[in-house]
C-alpha cells in the first residue's frame, strides 16, 4: 500500500501541470481516500486466505480450546497420578478405560475363618484395565497394599494378583495364619475418578472338636463302639484327625476291627467287638483345631456306675418322702385330739 502511494507521489512531481490527464494534484482529502482504499483491500485479501471452516471458536484462548478439544486431558493427569503409586506410568487409554471399572464382589460380604488359617479376602474387579487395587485396614486406616506391592510391616499380608489379561480379576486380600486381632471391617478400593470401594469383614473364630455322647459313654462288652466327631465352626478341612486311646494313637495302627471314616466335617472311630481292654479316655484331636475327649466304659453285665448312683438316689428320695408323709399324718392326729378334748 504504501509503495503505490510514493509512486503517486512521484508521478505528481515529474508532472506537476494541473492539465495533466494522468493525476490531479493531491489533495489532502484524496490522500485519505487512497489510504483507506488500500487498507480495506489488504483486509478483504487478508481474510480470504483464512481457512473455510474458521468460526468463532477457533478464536478462543489456546487454553480454552485445549480443555474443549480434549476433555480426557483432565482424567489423564488424574489416571497416571494413582498408577504411579504402584510405580508404573498409564496411558492414555487405560487411564480412561478405568472409568469403567465395577466390582463383582458384593459390597458388605462377611468372611469367617478359623484361627491359623488363611484368611482370604475377596475383592473382584471386572474391566479393571491398567488401574489400582488399594487395600485399607479400616479400624487404624492403614495401608496394607498397593497393587502388588505390600505396604505393611506384616509379613501374613499379600494379594495374590491376577494375570492382567483376564477381564475379570480377584485382587484377594490375604491374611497367613489368621489370629483374632485381624477381625474386623477391611476396605479394597480402585483408582477410579472419584475412588470407588467396596468393604469386607473378617471374623475369625476358634474351632474346635465335639464327640458326640460326652462326657462318659457306656457300651457292653462284645457290641460295637462308635465315636463321631463333629468339627466346629472350621471354615478349613483339617489335613489330619488323630484319634487316641488315652496316651496312644490309634487310628494308624492297622489294628484288628479297628477303623477311621472322615469327611470335611466329621470323623467316625468304629471299633467293633470291644473288650475290656478298650476302655479308656478316647481324644479327637484335628489338625490346627482345639480336641475333644470321652471316657468310655466297657461293660461286661454289670450296671454302669452311673446307673447305680441314680439308684442310690432314687431310693433316698422315696424313704424321704415316705418319712415326711409319715411326720404330716402323724401331726394332723395331735391336732385333731386335741381338738375333740377342746369341744
Amino acid at each position: 500500500m504504501s509503495a503505490n502511494i510514493k509512486r503517486l507521489v512521484v508521478l505528481y512531481r515529474l508532472d506537476p501541470r494541473p492539465s495533466s490527464k494522468m493525476i490531479r494534484p493531491l489533495t489532502p482529502v484524496f490522500l485519505l481516500f487512497l489510504l483507506c482504499h488500500f487498507t480495506s483491500q489488504s483486509f478483504v485479501n487478508a481474510s480470504s486466505q483464512l481457512p473455510a471452516d474458521s468460526s468463532r471458536n477457533n478464536l478462543e484462548p489456546l487454553s480454552h480450546q485445549q480443555s474443549k478439544a480434549s476433555p480426557a486431558s483432565a482424567n489423564l493427569k488424574r489416571g497416571s497420578t494413582s498408577a504411579d503409586i504402584d510405580g508404573g506410568l498409564t496411558s492414555s487409554s487405560s487411564a480412561v478405560g478405568t472409568h469403567s471399572a465395577r466390582f463383582v464382589t458384593s459390597n458388605g460380604t462377611l468372611i469367617t475363618a478359623q484361627r491359623g488359617s488363611t484368611a482370604s479376602l475377596p475383592c473382584e474387579v471386572v474391566s479393571l484395565g491398567d488401574g489400582v487395587v488399594t487395600w485399607f485396614r479400616r479400624k487404624d486406616f492403614h495401608l496394607l497394599t498397593v497393587g502388588h506391592a505390600v505396604y505393611s510391616s506384616d509379613e501374613r499380608f499379600h494379594v495374590q494378583g491376577p494375570m492382567r489379561s483376564t477381564q475379570t480379576q480377584d485382587w484377594a486380600l490375604q491374611i497367613r495364619f489368621a489370629q483374632e486381632r485381624d477381625s474386623g471391617l477391611y476396605e479394597c478400593q480402585l483408582s477410579t475418578h472419584p475412588p470407588s470401594s467396596l468393604f469386607v469383614e473378617l471374623v475369625v473364630v476358634e474351632a474346635h472338636a465335639e464327640i458326640d455322647g460326652g462326657p462318659e459313654k457306656y457300651v457292653k462288652s462284645g457290641s460295637t463302639l462308635k465315636l463321631t466327631c463333629h468339627l466346629r465352626q472350621s471354615s478349613v478341612t483339617p489335613d489330619f484327625v488323630f484319634w487316641y486311646q488315652d496316651e496312644r494313637m490309634i487310628n494308624y495302627e492297622g489294628a484288628a476291627g479297628v477303623k477311621v471314616i472322615s469327611d470335611a466335617a466329621s470323623s467316625t472311630l468304629i471299633i467293633e467287638r470291644a473288650q475290656s481292654v478298650h476302655s479308656g479316655n478316647y481324644s479327637c484331636v484335628p489338625y490346627n483345631v482345639n480336641p475333644s475327649s470321652v471316657i468310655v466304659h466297657i461293660l461286661n453285665g454289670e450296671k454302669p456306675a452311673a446307673m447305680q448312683h441314680s439308684s442310690a438316689a432314687l431310693h433316698w428320695y422315696s424313704v424321704s418322702v415316705i418319712f415326711i408323709v409319715e411326720c404330716v399324718f402323724l401331726k394332723l392326729n395331735g391336732v385333731a385330739g386335741s381338738l375333740q378334748e377342746w369341744l
